[in-house]
């Protein structure tokens, strides 16, 4: 208590001549209220012995308590004089108190807040995430009875990209679903754990979102590093304040303390920001140029507009912040940095709003290619360059041509623009973009030679009907036989030992992994016999039946019907940089077991992707 009262003593120090400025207190009072209630007539007051309790005045007038007799013997007694002076040499000076900043004083005189969210807002942590279940997301309760142990080997264990685009898009929508974390492990990491794992795969915006739905009073120190890689990941500087300013974690690292400069610059604090920014530059030699973009970003929320020159030289290295600030502020990196970007930079870069259509479509065929764009944006990315016509010739061609691929009057034109966007390109990124275009192309014995590859592109966009218009058209054991033979839904008949057989015989992949990969689909999707796995598995060398302990583990979860738990592993299952990584065996338990547990539509489309990328 004694703290309480020099607390609000320092409080009167800063105020003081505030208090001395003002005039005597008014009257606000209408006139009338100004004179006293008369006093009533004396009347002889009641002995002590007979005083009756007070009550209520009929007339609903005021009640008089009677004044004690007795001091109380609850009263406060005052602090002994030791303490009191001891309290006042540890309060700080007068000349401290006017160094001090807006949080240091707060904190000193009680004002900040622990939770700045009233509790009938706060939100609670039984389930975290962006997607319910009538939004697409996966139950909630999945992963709650699971080992604890188990769901952190699977999340942790993806460490990079995913083979499969559609295994992919199955995993985020697993990551982003509203999901109650297993018992014995703490929400808050359950979560953060999630958002890292999206920012490995270069899902930025999905894990800002996933972590924006956690209060910032519930952050762990894992959950901060997540959110601010979510933040750089999206060129979002201001978006981190919430989490840089309540957070309280001790760290001292030049990223971490230039960020805490322009949230404070951006709260309306420029002067001590841009303090704080030179005292940072005068004590950084290797990463001044860090310092310097965070003073050009800071510089934009005061009024002065403070220049500030960007010098790049001697900067051999990209990093997340320098990507992330140098786009946010508009300062071009310089090419011999931008030449040779890393994934996580183009991946980032294809959905940075502030950047050029020109720029955002150098990393989009990646991004397209491994599920973070869809076919929608990726062809509104390209509608933008055909507008703006900009000097790069080989993106205006492309442009061109998928206008064709639109527009043009005859089927033969369509198909012929179609083809020459996919001519010269090994990136599966074309495909996703010529999607809609090919499934608008009506079915034609004419298009026959090219009926595979149009139905690949479809169902890079999940087009299953469109390209099942095509069942009349493609020969047996062609590739556009084998891609429908798994896609289709309900189909009407298994596939037979003679439509397998030809395809086998005309498979021309190296060590024949396309036709692999059919049977391990098929035998997956349960459209094959016994039999028929057995004679292909002894033709093509396969073992689907036998067990690893990744397979067990699969098995079992799709045993039990738990669908979150199944896709975890499933991308578990599906890491790599190319389908080389995959197995027949591997994805067989994989498809398998999405179909065993309702995911069917994912489990054609990765089997059939699994065909026309082996």
């Amino acid at each position: 208590m004694t703290r309480g009262w020099l607390l609000a003593g320092a409080g009167l120090v800063l105020t003081s001549s505030v208090v001395l400025a003002q005039r005597a207190p008014e009257s606000i009072l209408p006139p009338g209220f100004e004179q006293p209630a008369p006093t009533p007539s004396p009347t002889p007051a009641p002995s002590p012995a007979s005083a009756p309790a007070p009550s209520p005045s009929p007339s609903g007038g005021e009640v008089v308590q009677p004044l004690p007799s007795t001091p109380s013997s609850s009263a406060p007694t005052p602090p002994p004089r030791s303490q009191v002076e001891e309290d006042l040499a540890s309060l700080p000076s007068a000349r401290e108190l006017e160094l001090m900043n807006t949080d240091e004083l707060d904190e000193l005189l009680g004002l900040k807040p622990k939770v700045d969210i009233p509790p009938a807002a706060q939100r609670t942590l039984d389930r975290v995430g962006i997607i319910g279940t009538a939004e697409g997301g996966l139950p909630g309760g999945g992963l709650a009875r699971q080992p604890a142990a188990l769901v952190q080997a699977a999340i942790v264990g993806i460490e990079g990209p995913l083979v499969s685009r559609w295994g992919h898009i199955l995993l985020r929508r697993t990551l982003a679903s509203r999901l109650a974390a297993p018992q014995g492990l703490d929400p808050a990491a359950f979560a953060a754990m999630r958002a890292n794992l999206l920012n490995r795969l270069g899902e930025h915006d999905a894990a800002r979102a996933l972590v924006q739905s956690v209060d910032n009073a519930d952050y762990t120190p894992a959950l901060v590093d997540a959110a601010l890689a979510s933040y750089m990941g999206t060129a979002d500087i201001v978006g981190a304040c919430p989490v840089v300013r309540r957070d309280g974690m001790d760290r001292d690292d030049t990223q971490w303390n230039a960020l805490r400069a322009i949230c404070n610059a951006y709260a309306g604090e420029e002067t001590r920001a841009q303090n704080d920014l030179r005292r940072l530059l005068s004590r950084t030699s290797e990463d001044r140029i860090d310092v310097f973009l965070a003073q050009r970003f800071a510089g934009a929320a005061g009024r002065g507009r403070r220049a500030v020159t960007i010098e790049w030289d001697g900067v051999d290295a990209l990093t997340p912040w320098r990507f992330a600030l140098a786009h946010a502020v508009g300062e071009p990196i310089p090419d011999g940095l931008s030449e040779n970007m890393g994934d996580y930079y183009l991946q980032s870069s294809a959905t940075l709003p502030m950047l050029t259509p020109l720029q955002r479509v150098r990393g989009a065929n990646l991004a397209a290619s491994r599920g973070i764009l869809s076919s929608q944006a990726f062809v509104d990315l390209y509608s933008q360059l055909y507008a703006q016509q900009t000097g790069e010739e080989d993106r205006n061609a492309t442009s061109l041509r998928l206008r064709d691929a639109y527009v043009a009057a005859a089927p033969s034109e369509r198909v012929a623009a179609i083809r020459a966007i996919w001519d010269g390109s090994e990136s599966y990124g074309e495909q996703v973009l010529t999607a809609y275009a090919a499934a608008r192309v009506t079915p034609s014995e004419a298009f026959a030679d090219d009926a595979g590859t149009l139905i690949g592109s479809m169902l890079t966009a999940g087009l299953d009907r469109n390209a099942l218009r095509w069942q009349n058209v493609v020969a047996e054991g062609t590739i556009g036989w084998a891609l429908l033979s798994v896609a289709v839904p309900n189909p009407a008949n298994a596939v037979s030992d003679g439509e397998l057989d030809s395809f086998a015989d005309a498979d021309m992949s190296s060590g024949q992994r396309k036709a692999k990969m059919l049977v391990a689909g098929l035998a997956g999707l349960g459209r094959i016999d016994d039999g028929n796995i057995a004679e292909y598995s002894d033709r093509l060398g396969l073992n689907l039946t036998s067990q690893t302990r990744f397979t067990n583990v699969i098995d079992r979860a799709a045993a039990v019907n738990n669908k979150a738990l199944v896709a975890l592993l499933a991308g578990l299952g599906m890491q790599g940089e190319s389908w080389d990584r995959m197995t027949a065996r591997q994805l067989y338990h994989i498809v398998a077991a999405l179909n065993r547990v309702g995911l069917n539509a994912e489990a054609r489309m990765i089997a059939a992707e699994a065909v026309f990328r082996a």
